[in-house]
């Protein structure tokens, strides 16, 4: 791919996202999302790999799906309302509609499936950008309807999350895997307060976008996909295994690391919410 062609892409990928998080409007919050998925389609499928088309073609799907019923969503709510504006979904079938689709988008449990098989069949770079720019539009949307989406809806999807993140990276040694796992898992936090407390469902996903970004420029520094070949990097560069894991550590949320801190204020924004049994599930 030529400096050119990238460029467009790259200008693609971010004009589309910009257009989705400034539109008042579902119409153009969907052309948005679409300019940004058909921008990031090159750069999967860069790699001239079966894998890499595999990826490609498995991340195509699912982002067209979860469009398909983004518009279905939005079509039916301005056939009852008459409006196509983000702030007045009132119907409730068509929110639930928007929010599933928007859980698609952004690849939190259930529908989850097609985001580690997509990083595992990408460079480290593009894991990176799925993982991390590829959430904010999806995230940004949802923080508009939040008020309008059934908590239960949420905090099940959310919860969900947490069990599949958690339990899915246990057995895994390929690294872009168990980062795929995390995001998911993250997701599950961030869904589950955006019931309650928006604004710390944003703080939560932009910190873990923050600490995401430097893990996979580390292993993209130290060429390394699997945990074999991480545990030999001790011998070569001290410092940045070291670093790797210590923002590994941070990401799963342990004290004293940044990561542990918006846990903290989500679990005690659910217990204040009264919701003590889900706080100790969440543990």
């Amino acid at each position: 791919i030529t400096p050119t062609s990238m460029t467009i892409v790259f200008l693609g990928i971010t004009i589309g996202t910009i257009m989705t998080m400034s539109s008042s409007n579902w119409l153009m919050a969907w052309i948005g999302l679409e300019l940004n998925m058909l921008a990031i389609l090159p750069i999967i499928s860069k790699p001239k790999t079966t894998r890499a088309s595999e990826a490609t073609t498995k991340y195509f799907l699912t982002q067209a799906i979860a469009s398909a019923m983004m518009l279905l969503s939005g079509t039916m709510n301005a056939w009852q309302t008459g409006n196509w504006s983000i702030l007045e979904l009132k119907n409730k079938f068509s929110t639930t509609i928007m929010a599933l689709s928007l859980m698609m988008k952004m690849g939190a449990a259930p529908i989850h499936f097609w985001l580690p098989e997509v990083l595992q069949g990408t460079t480290l770079q593009t894991a990176l950008l799925i993982t991390t720019w590829q959430k904010i539009a999806p995230v940004t949307l949802m923080y508009m309807i939040s008020n309008n989406i059934q908590p239960t809806i949420l905090v099940s999807a959310g919860i969900l999350s947490m069990i599949i993140g958690g339990l899915g990276g246990i057995n895994q040694t390929q690294l872009r895997k168990m980062m795929a796992y995390s995001s998911i898992n993250n997701l599950g936090w961030t869904v589950t307060i955006m019931a309650f407390f928006p604004n710390m469902a944003l703080m939560n996903i932009f910190t873990y976008i923050i600490m995401t970004t430097p893990i996979f420029l580390t292993m993209t520094n130290m060429s390394t996909k699997t945990l074999q070949s991480l545990s030999t990097t001790w011998t070569t560069s001290m410092t940045m295994t070291l670093s790797i894991a210590l923002l590994m550590l941070s990401t799963s949320g342990l004290p004293p690391f940044t990561g542990f801190m918006p846990k903290m204020l989500i679990l005690n924004e659910l217990i204040s919410q009264k919701f003590t049994t889900l706080a100790t599930l969440a543990i």
